[in-house]
């Protein structure tokens, strides 16, 4: 009888502990894949909007703007290294930033005010389809500002109405102009949420006598770019700006990320030690179970090799069978999880490192999401019955025949 039909028929013999044992490793492989998938998904939405609502994957500064921001501190050159970017084949769009005082009857807040370039920040931000009422900046209505929904409710002004924006011009005179309130973003990130006012480059312009130049540029990375060569690129088309990544811009958001993702390695390796003590626990009991069977199978001639595969070929089939049951059981709540997702709107308005969160959490799978997980446990399980297999190749047997 060949050694694979000879396991096989072996794991059988003791049904329900075969049974038991393949259960525990389809529950802790199909724990595994789902609870990666649903971190990977929470990670990956988390740095897409990020990056897609106001940060883009790299910006660029004039010297000296980001240690101490000041409208006066600019890139006058700004339109040519957009126009550079754009021709290397990188989206990218310039914004205009200030600060000033929006006030709407008796109430007036703090705001930072952003002049954007409605065409071309369509190509690198997602922030004009967060619109939570109203419409998105419109170049033809240069009047039209969009509000941060926390800014909004402190001002108390709702679509339509008029509001005052007051600031310092850059040619020392008194910003005094009037608007009214286009739009209101959904929860998007604090900053944004609680002061955020958005206007047409032009409008910014005017308002604050900034002729030229910008203080910002915005990158939007190709999905097949790293951001090591996406910063070298830049920086070769900003000619000696200042250009940083994501990574730099909001690092305690990349740390929480390469936590999480070692969170998950941590959780594969505590699933995977109870996994190897159910195996080894199981073929211990099965090799103790058998042991004058082994004393009779190497008194006929079968050497400790012979043995030991058998015992390997038991454990793996073991795990063979799980990887099939847990992939089977996994793929149609994969398939919930990265196309309907769960729904998170009781969380609207809350925000992680000052981004808000979805309202939909789905999943994202990867070849790592099964990979890993499959990897791991037959790593772990070959190891975990090295301990009985030994036992069983190299007892004798006499010792066997006399084992009760």
């Amino acid at each position: 009888m060949s050694p694979f039909k000879m396991a096989w028929r072996n794991l059988w013999r003791n049904r329900r502990r075969t049974i038991a044992t393949t259960s525990a490793l389809t529950l802790a492989l199909l724990v595994t894949v789902l609870y990666s998938s649903m971190l990977e998904g929470y990670l990956v939405n988390m740095i897409s909007d990020s990056l897609d609502y106001e940060i883009g994957a790299a910006q660029v500064f004039a010297e000296g703007y980001q240690e101490k921001p000041s409208i006066y501190t600019s890139m006058e050159d700004s339109e040519a290294i957009v126009n550079r970017l754009e021709k290397a084949g990188l989206p990218a769009t310039e914004r205009l930033l200030g600060a000033g005082l929006a006030a709407a009857g008796d109430s007036s807040a703090g705001a930072q005010l952003l002049g954007v370039d409605v065409a071309r920040e369509a190509n690198v931000l997602t922030i004009h389809l967060q619109i939570h009422q109203g419409q998105w900046l419109d170049p033809e209505d240069p009047s039209g500002v969009v509000l941060g929904r926390k800014l909004a409710n402190t001002l108390g002004v709702e679509i339509g109405q008029e509001l005052v924006v007051l600031s310092q011009r850059t040619d020392g005179g008194i910003a005094n102009e009037l608007y009214h309130v286009r739009g209101v973003l959904r929860n998007v990130g604090d900053m944004t949420d609680r002061a955020g006012l958005f206007m047409t480059a032009p409008a910014f312009r005017e308002l604050m006598s900034f002729p030229q130049g910008a203080h910002q540029i915005l990158i939007k990375r190709q999905p097949d770019m790293l951001l090591p060569q996406l910063k070298q690129m830049a920086q070769q088309l900003a000619q000696g700006r200042v250009v940083q990544t994501w990574r730099q811009l909001i690092p305690a958001l990349a740390t929480m990320i390469d936590s999480s993702r070692g969170m998950i390695l941590f959780m594969f390796f505590i699933l995977n030690v109870v996994v190897g003590i159910v195996i080894s626990n199981a073929m211990l009991m099965a090799v103790f179970e058998r042991i004058k069977e082994f004393g009779v199978f190497k008194a006929l001639g079968a050497s400790p090799g012979s043995v030991l595969l058998l015992i390997y070929l038991e454990s793996m089939m073991q795990v063979m069978l799980a990887i099939v049951l847990g992939g089977l059981v996994s793929v149609p709540l994969l398939w919930y999880l990265s196309t309907v997702g769960i729904d998170m709107k009781q969380m609207a308005g809350i925000s992680v490192m000052g981004i808000a969160m979805a309202s939909q959490w789905k999943a994202i799978v990867t070849p790592q999401t099964y990979g890993a997980p499959v990897v791991m446990m037959l790593l772990v399980v070959s190891i975990a019955v090295i301990y009985p297999s030994v036992k069983a190749a190299f007892i004798k047997p006499v010792e066997a025949m006399r084992y009760h």
